[in-house]
């Protein structure tokens, strides 16, 4: 049986793409990626070339089935999405569940996640932390989940855009402000920036910049602010 390798790529610094990942990439005989230019900028970057195939959200149990073809004509794959590790917000675990259901060794090749690298430096005493991702964007859902995992007592990683951060700490500051939290905003990336505190004090500091650019991952605590 052949191999496909679910490879995690920089959230932003391109530096950050592990020299086993670079190995992974230059041996593979086809990487499937969420977006083709994406990838193409990355390999660029590294003087690789290799067949592209588009494996994102919208078409990935179609292109999952052509990468298992591919694995079934003795052909090795590499899995990559936009950045960060697949199946984390991201597309890739349908590909991987479907390649390992035909037999196929599906081999991680660990390396960046906006989720991890913010739990190492959001100096929470926490133990259990739910990875939430994305919440919906329609205001009801987003405020009923907000409930459910404050509920919880654990901490949790909350990925946000630049339109709604604001509205979220917002939110967060109504439903609980004594929660501690670490904002991180365009990790890893040239304006890399991290906020820690209270919902309300994070929301006041972010309040006085001119414009929310950038994306945001954000770490709340099940502890409170002190």
């Amino acid at each position: 049986m052949s191999v496909l390798y679910i490879i995690g790529t920089p959230i932003g610094n391109l530096g950050d793409l592990s020299f086993r990942a670079a190995e992974i990439l230059k041996s593979a005989d086809l990487v499937a990626c969420e977006d083709t230019r994406r990838t193409l900028k990355l390999l660029n970057h590294l003087g690789i070339r290799k067949p592209l195939l588009s494996c994102r959200a919208q078409n990935e149990e179609a292109a999952a089935a052509r990468v298992i073809a591919a694995l079934e004509g003795g052909k090795t794959a590499a899995y990559t999405s936009d950045a960060g590790t697949p199946a984390l917000s991201d597309p890739g675990r349908v590909l991987a569940g479907r390649a390992a259901a035909a037999g196929h060794d599906v081999i991680p090749i660990p390396g960046a996640s906006a989720f991890t690298a913010l739990v190492s430096v959001a100096g929470a005493a926490d133990k259990t932390v739910i990875f939430e991702g994305f919440l919906s964007p329609k205001p009801g859902r987003r405020r009923s989940r907000l409930k459910e995992l404050l509920a919880t007592g654990w901490a949790f990683v909350i990925y946000e855009s630049p339109f709604r951060i604001l509205k979220l700490l917002e939110e967060l500051a109504d439903l609980d402000n004594e929660r501690y939290l670490c904002l991180g905003r365009e990790m890893t990336k040239l304006h890399e920036e991290y906020l820690r505190g209270s919902p309300s004090e994070i929301g006041a500091n972010l309040n006085k910049k001119e414009r929310q650019i950038g994306e945001f991952a954000l770490f709340v605590s099940g502890h409170k602010h002190k």
